[in-house]
């Protein structure tokens, strides 16, 4: 199955052993919750997808690689008790906490989360040491004399044994006490995570024209060559903050994260056509409506591929708008909830205090979730900005700029105000791109494209199910978008404080 698929899977299954009956006992009890065993290709994405599902699920996460472990650190250090035995004395073998069950307890004290998942990567790389002790682990959650603490599940992960020569085959007594799911790289599946992600569209796009080099691992006679959806997803970060700072890309950059000699040059050398058809194309002006006849020659001219690129800048560019409004939407959101509960108390002369209040408990939950890893890079800018906005208030406030139930009023408007304005510009944008694209190349295989790539990204997906584009409707008719969520359709605009 896709790494989707498997999400779905292990998020069913953490759904099913975190269900409680009603005296609040586990419907499944602790012994019998079979261990995760996902195992797949290196660099698919399996730890990203565990991040995602204690996201989701809001329960802490722990994790751990095996193949960092002695006997002594994962079992803990052996030391002398004295313990009485029928009114005799005797010398007793014990052991200090592991330090992997050491991390859950710490976890749970610092956030007082009390459910979550450990996640155990290269389960299947661990010592020779170390690998009867794993099948304990297996069967009764223990490490050494430790019990991994009620309310945590356990999910392993290994790469099969031809990706790595350190994996140890498991005999049928493991195997059958394990709940196995197996998963291979697909890239349709990874191009909606690299939405998600931020991914750069010259990564995105060339993926698009050569599928076959988004995973590969072969032999030769120079050695392994590999690319991993890792990889490139790597490489995007790093080809994003080299443009920010202006350094210039090259090959010897792209093949220290895609380790494969011709899938590197090749990627290298569109790289920088990509990059020629960034300064070439101007992007900001086509957006803006204001093509020029050159453009547009050009545009009809290019073969299919130099077309492809242009679309990855013209949705990469319009993209981060929608990005934004997305998140201003949460973050405003955050902020109106704050600004309800405090609303009583204002004009009472008490509400900068609850303001301070408010903000210590908002740092505090960007603290707990980021240690649990319970927080998407979304909701971590909501936060942050809700942040903002509160310590502008509160100044606000302190300087005694007016009645204060006015002052949050008058400032709860002007970032709604302000929210609509981008989204005003994000429809702007998109409508002029749209309006290029039929002057260009009519009802082709790039409007096609278009449409599908809109529909798959989650940020425009969003925007346009909120707030409507009457070109992309028109030209996605079957989808129907539009009238499946009408009810969400400007729900922003009808965000007040009563």
């Amino acid at each position: 199955m896709n790494i989707s698929q498997a999400k779905e899977q292990i998020k069913n299954a953490m759904t099913a052993y975190f269900a409680k009956d009603e005296f609040g006992e586990y419907s499944i009890p602790e012994e019998e919750q079979r261990p995760v065993f996902l195992i797949g290709p290196p660099g698919i994405g399996k730890t990203a997808i565990m991040q995602q599902i204690a996201q989701e699920l809001h329960v802490g996460l722990v994790s751990y690689s095996m193949t960092h472990h002695t006997r002594q650190s994962a079992l803990g250090l052996p030391f002398i008790e004295k313990k009485t035995f029928g009114g005799k004395e005797y010398s007793v073998s014990e052991y200090t906490m592991s330090e992997i069950i050491a991390s859950v307890y710490e976890l749970m004290e610092a956030t007082g989360v009390q459910e979550g998942i450990l996640f155990i990567d290269e389960i299947n790389c661990v010592s020779e040491t170390l690998a009867p002790s794993m099948l304990q682990f297996l069967q009764y959650k223990v490490f050494g004399k430790h019990k991994v603490p009620q309310g945590w599940i356990v999910v392993t992960a290994g790469n099969p044994p031809e990706y790595n020569n350190s994996v140890r085959e498991f005999d049928i007594v493991t195997w059958d006490r394990l709940k196995v799911i197996e998963v291979e790289p697909d890239f349709d599946i990874w191009k909606a995570y690299a939405y998600h992600r931020g991914v750069h569209p010259a990564i995105t796009t060339y993926l698009e024209i050569k599928k076959a080099d988004f995973y590969l691992v072969e032999t030769t006679v120079d050695g392994k060559h590999y690319v991993t959806a890792r990889g490139w997803t790597d490489l995007s970060n790093m080809l994003r903050l080299f443009e920010r700072k202006q350094i210039k890309v090259n090959e010897a950059l792209v093949s220290q994260y895609l380790r494969h000699p011709k899938i590197a040059k090749e990627f290298a050398i569109y790289y920088d056509l990509f990059h020629k058809y960034r300064s070439d194309y101007q992007v900001p002006e086509i957006l803006r409506g204001r093509a020029d006849d050159t453009i547009k020659k050009r545009a009809k001219a290019a073969r299919f591929d130099e077309r492809l690129s242009l679309l990855g800048l013209l949705l990469d560019a319009v993209g981060e708008d929608f990005r934004q409004v997305h998140q201003e939407e949460q973050a405003l959101r955050e902020y109106m909830q704050i600004l309800k509960r405090i609303k009583p108390v204002i004009q009472g002369g008490t509400g900068s205090r609850y303001l301070d209040r408010e903000a210590d408990a908002l740092m505090q939950r960007l603290k707990r979730d980021k240690e649990t890893a319970g927080i998407s890079a979304d909701d971590r800018f909501a936060l942050h900005r809700a942040h903002q906005m509160l310590n502008a208030l509160q100044a606000k406030l302190s300087a005694g700029q007016g009645d204060p139930l006015h002052l949050l009023t008058e400032d709860f408007d002007t970032q709604r105000e302000t929210l609509l304005s981008h989204v005003n510009t994000a429809s702007q944008k998109l409508e002029h791109l749209f309006g290029f694209m039929e002057e260009i190349f009519g009802d082709g295989q790039e409007m096609v494209t278009l449409v599908a790539e809109l529909t798959l990204n989650p940020y425009s997906a969003q925007f346009i199910s909120r707030y409507g584009s009457q070109k992309y409707f028109a030209h996605n008719k079957e989808l129907l978008f539009y009238e499946r969520q009408k009810t969400l359709v400007a729900e922003i605009l009808k965000l007040d404080l009563d």
